[in-house]
């Protein structure tokens, strides 16, 4: 089976609470630096390791209770195939 990339570009909205949730989550994370959380993470901010982890939540389905509850939080998606 061959796999295909495809570049994706989300705008999203989030309340305050996600953002500390996701805030203090990362907090936790910098106690345990083996964590696999890790991966491919370096040299990134902690602004966009609090905003990755709040896309994740969202995308993941962390934040989805019911089907239209994603799509009060993903505003626009833009995608384009890559080679």
């Amino acid at each position: 089976m061959e796999t295909q990339k495809v570049k994706t570009c989300f705008t999203i909205t989030f309340t305050d609470d996600q953002y500390n949730h996701a805030k203090s989550y990362v907090q936790d994370m910098k106690i345990h630096p083996k964590r696999v959380f890790w991966q491919g993470k370096e040299g990134k901010s902690e602004e966009e390791l609090v905003v990755e982890q709040i896309a994740h939540r969202i995308l993941s389905g962390f934040y989805n209770n019911d089907a239209f509850q994603a799509a009060k939080h993903i505003v626009r998606m833009d995608s384009m195939t890559t080679g």
